[in-house]
């Protein structure tokens, strides 16, 4: 077959392409004689990728520190992206669903795993030295993993515990947001003050993450799975999918958060802190913590014992 037939259905599509959207086909052809290729470094935008990693000490193991948050915000990106194609989906069902959720899941469990490069791969009087660089910034005030949360569940099931009983669907967002389960890590109760890293951080994104909780408070995936048919709601393979992500966000990673940071604050002579000043034992241990996205598909025992066995 010659090039000219070959190209002829091409042609033909590409015309329809730019026809649709009042484009003129021969300019763009044109431009394609002036255009460059792609190469990888471009594409990926290596060079800016790899310039952002900027120490603030000359500690080496630093660069461990900084190249290894960098990677999980991007991952989290990446789980944002899987969440909202469930979110945005009006014709959801079962085998997309879970197709989806496992995607994410393999996400959390390669960052679960990923610790032991946190654990191992610092030295622990390195760490402790540029750590004091650090303060009062903390990985708590990552806003993209507080936007999963979000976008996980329904917001009930974020409030620490101790006040849902006074929070239901007609409770503003700004009150709701005052009583997040993660406002205990930066709020000292007996006076109602904030910490520098609480202040901080809501300053930041305070305004975005309410918007946020509004947006998703019908479209979060918890919701959207109670929106599916019964028996999309029993199929099994997604029901297991579901419990999988759960405690894999809500236990195991958060343990391996948990074991790494407690390598290192617990390793010095000296009795220290997060960097944030958090109680970052009462804040991160699940059995304190009482996060649950999908509580229904779990049973009573399994939700009395949240975190306990770990």
């Amino acid at each position: 077959m010659s090039l000219e037939k070959q190209l002829d259905p091409v042609l033909q599509n590409l015309e329809e392409k730019y026809t649709s959207i009042n484009q003129d086909l021969h300019t763009h052809l044109e431009g394609l004689l002036h255009s460059k290729p792609i190469t990888y470094w471009d594409y990926i935008q290596t060079d800016a990728l790899l310039n952002l990693q900027i120490q603030r000490t000359t500690l080496p193991d630093e660069m461990v520190f900084i190249a290894y948050h960098q990677i999980n915000e991007l991952i989290f990106k990446m789980i944002l992206w899987e969440i909202d194609q469930v979110a945005d989906n009006a014709n959801l069902n079962a085998v997309f669903f879970e197709s989806k959720i496992m995607r994410i899941s393999r996400y959390f469990d390669m960052l679960t795993t990923s610790f032991n490069i946190m654990r191992e791969g610092m030295e622990v009087e390195q760490y402790m030295k540029f750590r004091n660089t650090l303060t009062p910034a903390s990985g708590f005030q990552s806003a993209q993993y507080r936007f999963i949360e979000f976008a996980s569940t329904e917001l009930i099931n974020l409030i620490d515990y101790r006040f849902r009983a006074t929070i239901d669907r007609d409770t503003p967002y700004s009150h709701a947001f005052e009583h997040l389960y993660w406002q205990a890590a930066g709020k000292d109760y007996k006076t109602g003050g904030k910490s520098t890293l609480l202040v901080n951080f809501e300053d930041r994104y305070r305004e975005e993450f309410l918007r946020y909780m509004e947006s998703y408070n019908t479209k979060n995936l918890w919701t959207k799975f109670k929106s599916l048919p019964k028996e999309d709601q029993e199929n099994e393979a997604l029901v297991k999918a579901m419990r999988h992500y759960d405690y894999t966000v809500n236990v195991t990673w958060v343990m391996a958060h948990y074991n790494a940071a407690k390598h290192y604050i617990e390793s010095g002579s000296e009795k220290v802190e997060a960097t944030g000043g958090s109680d970052w034992k009462k804040y991160m241990h699940p059995r304190y913590q009482r996060r649950i996205f999908f509580p229904e598909l779990w049973s009573e025992d399994e939700l009395e014992n949240w975190g306990k066995n770990v």
